[in-house]
């Protein structure tokens, strides 16, 4: 094992307070700090040191992938790292988004010479487990209660909208399109006028939200989509999985998530950034996602996981007592280890690092099984591989 250093990405939604604490630094930072990247993702590749200086973990895979990656994973992923970690801080929402299946997503970045929308040829599945209370919206709630969410604010332009979801999952297509397609001069009066009925109603839920996407998003059609979502709020340890084609947005919260390594992302709204309807609709998956939350899974004393039905990765929490003789996992590959409390040491037979608090450690397929001796708490993500 040695020691990873992360990549940090300064996003405007970003937390000036979570990932600081996490790693010991002085609160509050200069600016936002979104995510804390851990990984070879060539948008902001994590670092090894080597001879003092530090080298970029793409660059090491790319030199040497079979050492690294194991010809098992170099057979199924070709030669490059399949999953990305990272730390997610917001304070403020993200962009409503989906991703595309791995099919979606060869066809579109052949097809997309400019990369536009694909940026990559891979799919995006992503697990966030929460480290705080975590508020996101995670896909399609029955449409009959989206019906009557939307039909209680009383706003006359949206009565369209209303009828296709009362007819339930069939009217979602439309419902979205109607929404995102909105004429653009009429939009800020949209958003004003279901603004102005969740200030002057009784309170719920629906009109908190409306409030707390419209105070940044004045103008965008989001807000009243974010209507048709199921909002969770997940407490620490509760994690939310995001497969392909499911719309959502982090709205709030603290979380170490775990996805496929591609950025390959369709937006929706609730962002100053680019929103193709057209190729959102066709990623979407219009049916209702009845529980997106997660719980966890013991696996051995101190070693529990979140499970996912991809083979690009998996990602175990490992607690190690005072006095405990260690923690011993047997995982393919490649490993990252994220400290998240305590002290740790970590070893994989070919060579062992001591972590604290927000440090992180990467070890190659050719070491042997992980043990993790001290005491503390750790995310250990791998590929998930069986």
């Amino acid at each position: 094992m040695e020691l990873l250093e992360g990549r940090i990405r300064d996003y405007a939604w970003g937390s000036r307070t979570a990932i600081a604490e996490l790693q010991g630094r002085p609160v509050p930072s200069d600016g936002p700090e979104a995510e804390l990247w851990l990984g070879a993702h060539p948008g902001a590749p994590a670092t090894v040191d080597r001879d003092g200086c530090p080298v970029s973990l793409t660059e090491l895979l790319a030199a040497e992938p079979g050492h690294w990656l194991g010809e098992r994973l170099v057979g199924r992923f070709g030669t490059r790292l399949p999953f990305l970690l990272k730390v997610l801080a917001a304070d403020a929402p993200l962009s409503l988004q989906a991703h595309p299946d791995a099919e979606q997503a060869r066809a579109g970045y052949a097809a997309d010479s400019g990369r536009v929308n694909y940026v990559d040829p891979y799919h995006k599945p992503e697990l966030l487990v929460a480290l705080s209370d975590f508020d996101a919206l995670c896909g399609f709630r029955d449409p009959v209660d989206s019906a009557a969410a939307i039909a209680g604010f009383g706003v006359p332009a949206l009565a369209p909208v209303v009828a296709a979801l009362r007819t339930g999952p069939a009217g979602l297509r439309e419902a979205v399109r109607t929404l995102l397609s909105w004429p653009e001069a009429e939009r800020a009066g949209l958003v004003a006028a279901v603004l102005a009925a969740a200030d002057a109603g009784p309170g719920s839920p629906d009109a908190d939200l409306v409030r707390t996407l419209a105070a940044g998003h004045p103008a965008d059609p989001g807000v009243v989509v974010a209507l048709l979502l199921n909002h969770v709020r997940l407490a620490p340890g509760e994690a939310i999985w995001m497969p392909a084609g499911n719309l959502h947005a982090y709205l709030r919260g603290t979380g170490v998530e775990i996805m496929a390594a591609s950025d390959n992302v369709l937006r929706g709204g609730l962002t100053a950034k680019r929103v193709d309807v057209d190729e959102l609709i066709r990623v979407l998956r219009f049916e209702v996602l009845a529980d997106p939350v997660v719980r966890s899974e013991p696996v051995a004393p101190g070693v529990s996981t979140w499970p996912v039905p991809v083979a690009d990765f998996v990602l175990h929490r490992v607690e190690v007592g005072a006095g405990s003789p260690g923690v011993r996992l047997t995982l393919p590959g490649p490993r990252v280890v994220l400290c998240r409390a305590g002290k740790l040491a970590v070893d994989d037979g070919v060579g062992g690092v001591t972590l604290g608090a927000g440090q992180a450690a990467v070890g190659t397929a050719a070491g042997g099984p992980l043990v993790l001796g001290g005491e503390g708490v750790a995310f250990v993500a791998a590929c998930g591989l069986r």
